[in-house]
């Protein structure tokens, strides 16, 4: 197998970039709309919740179908209806009186849409790019995903010194150029005939009946990290929203301050684990302790300044925890069990983002029990981890391949049949 020329991997990086745009963008304008069409916290909170349900819900059935049909045919049509869910999102809101409905709608839309993107992009780098090349392409990938992520909230402040509803319409303008680049230079390689619906619902049984238990556990660290993330980010938009005057750009780095020392952390703990692969476990605690006590916190702080600095420090928390989490759900299950293991994962963090801004929006007046409740979890989610999740180690395979392990060499599950 030939490592791909650079343009392709370009332009399979923009998919991840534009799919992160569909949440982080359009957090600093929630209060904005909130005020235009007099909205609760709670229902401008629905316009990220709205988004990432439908994401979550498709995520596996865009991942069954890219198997069989192949990864570009879910690829391009995602790529389209993101972008026309902006357009029905941005026409509402520029002809319609009261626009909330036809908003919300373009949203799930977009959702839909988000769900054949980055996880499928990820999924045809590992069957384009040999083993060697491999993780230097997943490497880009995860960095324009954080490069996004950081950029999102400066943009859509930008924009909103436009009109707040100029960003649904950057959608289209970012795609069409994506999917030129996907259908010119993008070759997909013919697959071997794709297994069965009964295949996948064995080997899913089968995983989740072997490793089942820590699996669990990783895919609600990550839904509790994502939950926070997301939930805080609406928070401290309503915070700078009802305690400053600021401009929306000033605004808007303010926002991905905590975006940054997430990135930031997690290129450090991605290169860190890389060779250290003992330390994962405890990353894993340190980070949710970190968020657990922020949380504790939270509920009797006001002042912006202290709430960013605060969230500064959550970033580091979910920096330690986000990484460790890739590393074990896509290298310690078997290559049988990934695509299965994975898409369950992204939907499962799809749930934690719509959670946030939701529960978030509807317990703004009573910060003890959305704090102190969050706290809790990610102590029983600490609990947890100690007694389950077994320290990795690392095998060797004779073609100096790594894989991860997390019992002892003779309870490793191999792959039936």
């Amino acid at each position: 197998m030939q490592k791909p020329q650079g343009r392709v991997l370009f332009a399979l990086s923009l998919v991840p970039l534009i799919m992160v745009l569909g949440n982080s963008m359009i957090i600093p304008v929630l209060p904005t709309i909130a005020h235009e069409y007099n909205l609760s916290a709670f229902q401008s909170g629905l316009l990220i919740t709205l988004f990432s349900i439908p994401a979550g819900i498709i995520i596996p059935l865009a991942g069954f179908l890219s198997d069989r049909i192949g990864r570009k045919k879910i690829i391009l049509p995602a790529l389209l209806m993101y972008g026309a869910g902006g357009l029905v999102a941005g026409g509402a809101a520029l002809f319609s009186a009261q626009p909330y409905v036809w908003i919300v709608v373009g949203r799930v839309i977009q959702g839909i849409g988000a769900a054949g993107t980055a996880p499928i992009a990820m999924a045809l780098i590992g069957d384009l790019y040999p083993p060697e090349h491999r993780g230097h392409a997943l490497g880009v990938i995860e960095s324009t995903n954080a490069l996004g992520k950081v950029l999102s909230p400066i943009l859509g402040s930008l924009l909103a010194l436009i009109a707040w509803y100029t960003l649904f319409f950057v959608f289209p303008l970012f795609i069409i150029p994506a999917i030129w680049m996907i259908m010119r230079w993008v070759e997909e390689k013919e697959t071997a005939a794709p297994p069965s619906f009964t295949k996948y619902k064995h080997d899913t049984i089968f995983v989740f009946h072997k490793q089942g238990r820590w699996l669990v556990i990783c895919f609600l660290l990550g839904a509790v990290q994502m939950f926070f993330l997301f939930g805080m980010l609406f928070y401290l938009a309503e915070t700078l929203d009802n305690y400053t005057s600021l401009s929306g750009i000033v605004r808007g780095f303010l926002l991905a301050l905590p975006l940054l020392s997430l990135t930031l952390m997690s290129v450090w703990t991605g290169k860190h684990i890389e060779h250290q692969v003992e330390r994962i476990k405890m990353f894993l605690i340190t980070g949710t302790l970190i968020t657990g006590g922020l949380c504790t916190i939270l509920p009797f702080v006001r002042g912006p300044a202290t709430v960013i600095a605060l969230l500064f420090a959550g970033g580091i928390g979910g920096g330690l925890v986000l990484p460790c989490l890739n590393t074990l759900i896509t290298s310690a299950v078997g290559k049988a069990e990934r695509g299965i293991v994975t898409s369950l994962y992204n939907s499962i963090r799809f749930f934690g983002i719509a959670a946030g801004p939701a529960v978030f929006g509807a317990l703004l007046d009573r910060p003890l029990p959305l704090f102190w409740g969050t706290s809790a979890a990610c102590l029983l989610l600490v609990l947890l981890t100690i007694r389950f999740i077994h320290k990795p180690g690392q095998l060797k395979s004779k073609h100096g391949h790594f894989r991860l392990f997390l019992r002892s060499l003779s309870n490793i599950p191999k792959d039936p049949g």
